[in-house]
């Protein structure tokens, strides 16, 4: 526990001063002023600047950091490629490397970790990746079910997903601060009159309130765009092993099984985490399976 309240600390305070450092910057090389922004004339340019920095930071960092987090924060057991220390262990870098070069990307790092079914792709792009599954997972399922799992993960990293998610997500963080605040500066100017130069309660409030708001659709949106990623690492998956039908076997296997959510900038294979539908990272298994045999993707 302990652990993961530190690596958390740790990636807050990564945040934290890259986004100062970033500031910093676009305000010597450029000469904004962030200090006037939200002053009695709305600077709408600075604003907008000011929302990308924000936006996109975090995101960035934790796209860069996805890998280091996933190996601490799930205890990974990192397999050496080239020495194997066991049957098991070859065998799952057998299977990636095939696969890997069926799909046509470098070999990314592969690890092992204690927990129910699921496994996960992460890492900041397709030359500096990784691939995990569960010792649940081993468990659970037989070998060709293992290896179309695998292929869905190395789908996600083909299709460059952990990428495309962290921009969405970026986009997404920019348009939530952006608007909250325009919408904080309109209701304290126009509607409760502030005519100091600073900005009143009414736009801290305001602002506030609406990041907390706006941040919500804007999880919805990047849920749904993770859903359809979803569909086609599985289709990917089918492709990878010649058939559907392994993956849809694997998705059948798994059917009543809620694994926990996997975190940041991981994409996880298993069942949605009971967070209702709007807000579920995967699609149900029925319609999983039901995609797949239907060839809709």
């Amino acid at each position: 526990m302990f652990k993961r309240i530190g690596l958390l600390v740790l990636a807050n305070l990564a945040v934290f001063i890259m986004l100062s450092v970033v500031l910093t910057i676009v305000q010597m090389v450029f000469g904004v002023n962030f200090g006037g922004m939200a002053g009695a004339d709305l600077n709408l340019a600075t604003l907008f600047i000011f929302s990308m920095v924000v936006g996109f930071t975090g995101s960035i960092i934790s796209l860069l950091m996805s890998k280091t987090m996933a190996k601490m924060s799930m205890g990974l057991r990192m397999i050496d490629v080239d020495r194997p220390a066991n049957n098991l262990e070859a065998y799952i870098v057998g299977v990636v490397r095939q696969q890997s070069q069926t799909a046509g990307i470098p070999m990314p790092e592969v690890g092992i970790y204690e927990g129910e079914p699921n496994a996960f792709a992460t890492g900041p792009s397709q030359s500096n990746s990784l691939v995990a599954v569960s010792t649940g997972l081993l468990q659970l399922m037989n070998r060709e079910e293992v290896e179309a799992v695998i292929a869905h993960e190395l789908s996600h990293v083909k299709n460059g997903d952990m990428v495309t998610q962290t921009l969405l997500q970026g986009v997404m963080n920019t348009f939530v601060v952006f608007f909250s605040r325009v919408i904080g500066w309109v209701v304290d100017r126009q509607i409760l009159r502030n005519e100091d130069d600073a900005p009143g309660a009414g736009y801290y409030i305001t602002s506030l309130v609406l990041d907390i708001a706006l941040g919500f659709l804007a999880g919805i949106v990047v849920a749904a765009f993770s859903r359809y990623r979803e569909f086609h690492a599985d289709a990917g998956a089918a492709r990878i092993m010649g058939s559907e039908v392994p993956m849809v076997n694997a998705l059948a296997r798994l059917g009543g099984i809620e694994p926990r959510e996997l975190e940041g900038s991981i994409k996880g294979f298993g069942i949605s985490g009971g967070m209702g539908s709007l807000f579920a990272t995967h699609p149900s298994i029925e319609e999983r399976i039901a995609a797949l045999r239907e060839h809709r993707y």
